[in-house]
């Protein structure tokens, strides 16, 4: 008898606990009027720290000047590189990262004719935009280290292509 009458029960108790008046009708303060809540005493509140709005001019020239390359965005470009690229495109740019070789699809290697003719841009506009199945950084990455990260795969290329005799003094370091 019990069972019968406790679906019933708890289905009352439900329904009378919707009130679409007040899902509708919520207290919320209006533009400019006085807020006890927060310390300045009014509702509208500056925005905190880091937060980039939609169309941050500052932060879109920041995509467009491309910084002189130096080895502090060298570093810069390696140590983002390292986090954020390496997992998918290996140490050496080879598509050989650790993601992939737990099964995820090998992005193209740095070094094929293709990207190594590919302009800097590209690369930006990719770790902005996102291509195939790389997703989008641009919220990830700010712009100055985007072309650091650019910077670094350029260096990356043109370390493929080193030759020791090229270049006397690395023989004296090299055993």
């Amino acid at each position: 008898m019990i069972e019968r009458l406790a679906i019933p029960i708890c289905a009352a108790l439900l329904l009378s606990a919707c009130d679409d008046v007040s899902m509708t009708q919520q207290n919320r303060y209006r533009t400019f009027t006085r807020a006890a809540l927060f310390d300045n005493g009014t509702e509208a509140q500056l925005l905190p720290d880091g937060v980039v709005a939609q169309g941050d001019l500052m932060r879109q020239s920041r995509s467009v000047q491309r910084p002189q390359v130096n080895a502090e965005l060298l570093k810069r470009g390696r140590e983002r590189y390292d986090i954020y690229c390496s997992p998918c495109h290996g140490l050496s740019g080879s598509g050989d990262g650790v993601v992939v070789q737990r099964g995820f699809p090998a992005p193209p290697s740095y070094h094929g004719s293709r990207l190594r003719a590919a302009s800097a841009q590209h690369f930006f506009d990719v770790i902005t935009n996102g291509h195939g199945v790389m997703f989008s950084y641009a919220a990830r990455v700010d712009p100055s280290d985007r072309w650091g990260i650019v910077a670094y795969i350029r260096a990356l290329q043109e370390s493929q292509r080193a030759n020791v005799a090229d270049t006397p003094e690395l023989r004296t370091r090299l055993p």
